[in-house]
């Protein structure tokens, strides 16, 4: 249920801003620059949006101090020191979610010893399999499945077609996005050249650890998290990772990183803390990315990136070299020509 209108004193006060206008003014909303009115709060934060910014409607606009002065001068400012963040404030407070109500549908399964907080919420066609736990104020949508022996922390939210596979565990205040799996089987197999009656063949090899969330992580539609070969698969506290990204058997990423979407991320690598991996970077296996690493889009990386460094390109390198191997490529064909 969408939060009722806010006088402009009092979201400033909940959002971390400073009123610059009249407070008393009242917002019932969240819209865009371009489509705001007069019962609107609207953000801005990139220069690219000046024009739609200056042309706004909007009753008042989140903003940074130093973009205050290009606002409208009908509009009231909501000044911040990190606009973004008070803008994610401000949208969860007239976006709040809808909670279901409490208890367990009677169209899910529940396996023996199974044990389920009664302030969670399990919705139709959901699986809680055999001794799974399920902590406080969960949310299994339906169709989520929960399998043996795993473990969901606390207000933890699992979309229609989430999994969690047997013993792997959630923290607290995880979101699983539609169809992420936590603890699928990883990539291992040894190539046995005896093999069998029908020759040599891929023997696997059996994935007898688990996948490790930790608490506040989310995970992005279609993400795969593998159980690790021996011991833990773990995505650190915090982190967020988008759609459509494998994390392989055995890969640790640390607290407060960021994966975007198709990304892969090969077995036993180490990802630091506050890592950024852009989208379709390719990580080869066996290697460490350090703290506050970044990695640019479509890197393919084959080895070990320092503490604090960027790097681009396939293969990847640090990113001026890169930026300058971009800018040198297409004089190459003119170059050759000069020389025969």
């Amino acid at each position: 249920m969408a939060q009722g209108p806010l006088t402009l004193d009092e979201l400033a006060r909940r959002i971390g801003a400073e009123v610059r206008g009249d407070g008393s003014r009242r917002v019932r909303a969240v819209r865009p620059l371009e489509d705001a009115g007069a019962e609107d709060v609207a953000f801005y934060a990139n220069p690219r949006y000046r024009k739609e910014l200056q042309a706004t409607r909007a009753c008042a606009v989140i903003l940074a101090e130093d973009a205050a002065g290009h606002a409208p001068a009908a509009a009231s400012k909501l000044v911040a020191s990190q606009p973004y963040v008070s803008f994610a404030k401000a949208s969860a407070i007239f976006n709040p979610e809808d909670r279901p109500l409490a208890g367990i549908h009677p169209g899910a399964s529940v396996g023996t010893g199974a044990e389920i907080d009664p302030t969670a919420s399990i919705g139709p066609l959901c699986v809680v399999g055999r001794g799974a736990r399920i902590g406080p104020r969960t949310i299994l949508h339906p169709g989520a499945r929960v399998l043996d022996e795993a473990r969901v922390g606390s207000s933890c939210i699992l979309h229609s077609g989430a999994v969690v596979r047997e013993r792997c565990v959630l923290g607290d205040r995880v979101i699983l996005q539609p169809n992420a799996v936590v603890g699928s089987d990883g990539f291992g197999f040894a190539f046995d050249i005896e093999g069998d009656d029908d020759g040599p063949m891929h023997r696997k090899v059996p994935q007898a650890g688990i996948a490790r969330i930790e608490d506040d992580v989310e995970l992005g539609a279609c993400t795969c998290v593998d159980r690790a070969t021996l011991g833990e698969t773990v995505v650190g506290r915090g982190t967020k990772v988008d759609n459509l990204v494998q994390i392989a058997h055995n890969v640790r990423i640390g607290a407060l990183s960021l994966v975007v979407a198709q990304v892969g991320i090969s077995g036993s690598t180490e990802i630091g803390k506050g890592a950024i991996l852009a989208g379709q970077a390719g990580i080869v296996g066996h290697l460490r990315i350090g703290d506050g690493a970044r990695v640019g889009a479509q890197s393919g990386v084959a080895h070990d990136i320092p503490d604090g460094e960027t790097y681009s390109g396939y293969p990847a390198m640090p990113h001026r070299e890169w930026l300058r191997m971009s800018v040198s490529l297409p004089k190459v064909p003119e170059l050759l020509r000069q020389v025969r």
